[in-house]
This record gives C-alpha cells, sequence and structure tokens, in this order.
C-alpha cells in the first residue's frame, strides 16, 4: 500500500497554503488558507470496503509554560505528545483520491460543522477543540481538517503525518462526536494495511528560513 500527495513530497515543508497559521511580522502568527492537501492511494488490500485518514503532529510541548511567551524558546529537549488534526473515515475505497481543498479552505472560528462530510464520510473533532475550549472568539467542535499552527517560539520544527488505514468495513462502528483517540481504537480492530506521508512546518522565523 502507498500514499502520496501532489501538495508536498514526503517529509518536505508544507506549503503554507494549508496550514492554519503562518508567519507574520507584526503579529508573529495569522490565519492561513487552511486547505487540506491532495492525497492519494494505491495497492490497497483485498477486502477492502473503506478508507479513514488520520493525521497527527506528534511534536506539540507537553508544557505550555514557554509556549508562544515573548522571550523566551520552547527547547527542543522537551517531552512532546501527538495533536490530532484531521479524522476522517468511512470514506468509500473505490472513489477518486482526495483533492486538495476538498474538505477544507479556510479557517472557521468555531470550528467547522461535522460529524457528515463529502462522499458519506464522516469527520472526528480534532485538537483544536480543546486548544480554543477557554477562548470566547474561537470555542467550538472543530471538525475535520485543521491545518499546522505550531508555536512561533518552538525550537523543534513540527512533523504532520497523514496515515492513510484501509479498512475491513463499509461504516466504522463509531456513534456521535468522536476525536482521534476514540476513532483509532475502533480503526486497529479494522485495519487490513495502512501507509503515511509525513511534511514538516514551523513559524519560528528561525526554523522556517532554514
Amino acid at each position: 500500500m502507498k500514499v502520496w500527495s501532489d501538495s508536498f513530497a514526503d517529509g518536505a515543508t508544507i506549503p503554507v497554503e494549508f496550514a492554519f497559521g503562518r508567519i507574520d511580522a507584526a503579529t508573529r502568527v495569522a490565519l492561513s488558507g487552511n486547505r487540506n492537501p491532495h492525497l492519494a492511494w494505491s495497492g490497497l488490500p483485498v477486502g477492502t470496503k473503506s478508507l479513514a485518514v488520520v493525521c497527527h503532529d506528534p511534536d506539540v510541548p507537553s508544557s505550555g509554560e514557554d509556549v508562544n511567551q515573548e522571550g523566551r524558546e520552547v527547547p527542543a529537549s522537551l517531552a512532546r505528545v501527538s495533536f490530532h488534526h484531521w479524522i476522517l473515515v468511512d470514506l468509500p475505497a473505490s472513489r477518486p483520491p482526495i483533492a486538495a481543498g476538498e474538505y477544507s479552505s479556510a479557517v472557521t472560528p468555531r470550528g467547522k460543522p461535522g460529524p457528515s462530510a463529502g462522499r458519506g464520510a464522516r469527520q472526528g473533532i480534532n485538537d483544536y477543540t480543546g486548544w480554543f475550549a477557554n477562548d470566547p472568539d474561537m470555542a467550538g467542535d472543530y471538525f475535520g481538517y485543521d491545518g499546522p499552527c505550531p508555536p512561533w517560539n518552538d525550537s523543534l520544527l513540527h512533523r504532520y503525518v497523514f496515515t492513510v488505514y484501509a479498512l475491513d468495513v463499509d461504516v466504522l462502528p463509531l456513534m456521535g462526536r468522536f476525536n482521534g483517540a476514540d476513532a483509532l481504537k475502533v480503526i486497529e480492530r479494522h485495519t487490513l494495511g495502512k501507509a503515511s506521508i509525513s511534511g514538516t512546518y514551523s513559524l519560528n522565523p528561525r526554523l522556517a528560513a532554514a
């Protein structure tokens, strides 16, 4: 099984149009295009009935003490945790690749609606739901894709891993509102095969210019 993207090469920088945030000289960070990237696949295992797509960042700081603080930088040595950016399930295996911008084409304050999505698929809530929970202007359920927006003072280049799972069921037994952890528990029980592609992104001008 193989996965690729016409939006970025495996291991390369993700273009800013696919990010939630971009570097801004005056404000540090500004909202960006937030388009989902193109994703394609081949070599699906025999018996594949549907696909699931999960995007996560494994490089999120485990402590927010230094995050986005003037005069500080988040050390690369800090322990890291995962942050889910996209959970898409029940995508029919017979359909064509996912087009760039098909499931997200802008930042939507308070989050995009869900879980129902195009092609009869469903989308879970991503981890911006928790991140913005205490922000009165942004709080809400963030269904579907919302792209990279790492801390602007992080000394570590963040990786964004897009994994496509080939599943043995048409519809995953997930009910109502679900997040990445909920979905992965069920996905793992129905996986026939999987493949990943990853890209990098930073809002730290020092790293972005490297």
